[in-house]
């Protein structure tokens, strides 16, 4: 049985935190890293359970990755063609990124391979990754169809780029073809109904590879090295800062600053969100780390009222919705969330997770096929919820638990995936 955590009601909250690396871009890192001739060093890499698999897997294919005391990493891969048949299952943990970014890499590669994950993980839908790499060449069997892990990837003989449509929008899929693409005897060209995270075209422009942008086209041209930079700084994630952004907002008394968060434009729908919610934020500092801009954000507790959130959003706050719920029941007026049917395959079915657990605490919330209906302001009560697992609902939860009257969070441990700091950071930011 995992741990259980209480949260209290805070009279405020304020401080200053430093948003730990952003999950997405340590992935790419690592992966990127050990397709390099050269060297790299990262720091403020994600140091969370996701992000340790790919190392995990990384390492198992012949790559060196090395930490020093302060958690700075150094990357030593073996080139582009430089990776190693592993001599085990590789194990992906409950990370769906490692999973279906390193099945585009695996599967160009002239040797055998299994990758699998935990329980969870091999709940969430591969088909999307595996029919676009089956129509470049790739060969890969696995459970009903192939739609789920284990997955056994054969060596492929020379892929084929390939003119693909994506159905949705997803960076995973759309980072497995790039991946593949690298590989591949011709160009490939991805067009996506709208745009979803960009941090694997900034980082293969890190890393020297041309990435050519028209509208809602992507197309890259195989090449024969990475030109890979001396160090990498990975920016905050700002899907860890939105629990900063939305307790401070709906907590009395509240002013944080966050340091060293990524404002991607594909990333920042939760800002958008927000202030269009009536949140009183502040976006300072700006600047760049790479290729990747970033800021420092002041929030500030504020009267909300209720938004509708469309389609066209959702890639941008995907992973947002759990803690923007939070943020509706406490807003005046109706919020609405559409088109989110792609959180039924996260870690858990996010919309239900949410409707149910935020409903123990006396939330009245409207679970639609894809999204949620949700009119505030409520009262919430002090309950026992339950994580299912899922680190963005444990945050979630207890971002509504200081809010409100306190909750008590089952298999709270599940934080690890992604902040494994983060109920040590809100330990010191109340104000009691």
């Amino acid at each position: 049985m995992g741990e259980i955590m209480k949260v209290k009601k805070t009279a405020g909250l304020v401080g200053t935190v430093h948003i730990p690396g952003d999950k997405s871009i340590s992935h790419r890192s690592i992966m990127l890293g050990g397709l390099a001739d050269t060297p790299i060093t990262i720091t403020n890499f994600l140091h969370a359970a996701d992000c340790w698999s790919t190392i995990g897997c990384m390492r198992a294919l012949g790559v060196s990755v090395e930490q020093d005391d302060k958690g700075v990493l150094t990357v030593k891969g073996n080139g582009l063609y430089g990776l190693r048949e592993p001599q085990d299952v590789l194990d992906a943990g409950n990370s769906g990124t490692t999973l279906r970014l390193l099945t585009g890499l695996l599967g160009v590669q002239p040797f055998f391979s299994v990758m699998t994950g935990d329980a969870s993980l091999r709940k969430r839908p591969m088909g999307r990754v595996v029919t676009p790499l089956a129509k470049m060449g790739v060969r890969i069997l696995g459970r009903e169809q192939s739609r789920y892990a284990p997955l056994a990837i054969n060596a492929a003989e020379q892929i084929q780029g390939i003119e693909y449509a994506m159905p949705v929008a997803s960076a995973q899929v759309k980072s497995a073809i790039l991946l593949a693409a690298l590989f591949a005897k011709t160009a490939t060209e991805i067009t996506e109904p709208v745009p979803s995270r960009d941090h694997t075209e900034r980082m293969f422009e890190t890393f020297g590879i041309p990435v050519q942008r028209a509208g809602s086209a992507i197309r890259l041209e195989p090449v024969k090295r990475l030109a890979a930079p001396e160090q990498i700084n990975v920016p905050g994630d700002i899907s860890s800062a939105a629990f900063w952004l939305v307790a401070a907002s709906i907590v009395p008394n509240s002013r944080l600053v966050l340091v060293n968060v990524g404002i991607n434009p594909t990333r920042t729908g939760i800002l958008d969100i927000l202030i269009q919610m009536g949140a009183d934020i502040t976006v300072t500092n700006e600047r760049w780390s790479g290729q990747e801009p970033v800021a420092d954000i002041v929030v500030r507790s504020a009267s909300l009222r209720g938004v509708t959130i469309e389609v066209e959003m959702i890639p941008r706050l995907i992973d947002e919705i759990p803690v923007l719920a939070v943020a509706a029941l406490f807003a005046e007026g109706q919020t609405v969330v559409k088109g989110a049917e792609e959180l039924r395959v996260k870690e858990t079915d996010r919309l239900k997770a949410i409707a149910l657990e935020l409903g123990k605490m006396g939330a009245n919330i409207t679970e639609t096929a894809d999204g949620l209906s949700i009119l505030g302001p409520q009262k919430l009560n002090h309950a026992a919820c339950y994580s299912h697992h899922d680190h963005r609902m444990a945050m979630a939860v207890a971002v509504a638990g200081i809010a409100a009257q306190g909750v008590e969070i089952q298999e709270s441990d599940c934080v690890k995936i992604s902040y494994p700091d983060f109920f040590n950071v809100l330990a010191g930011l109340r104000q009691d």
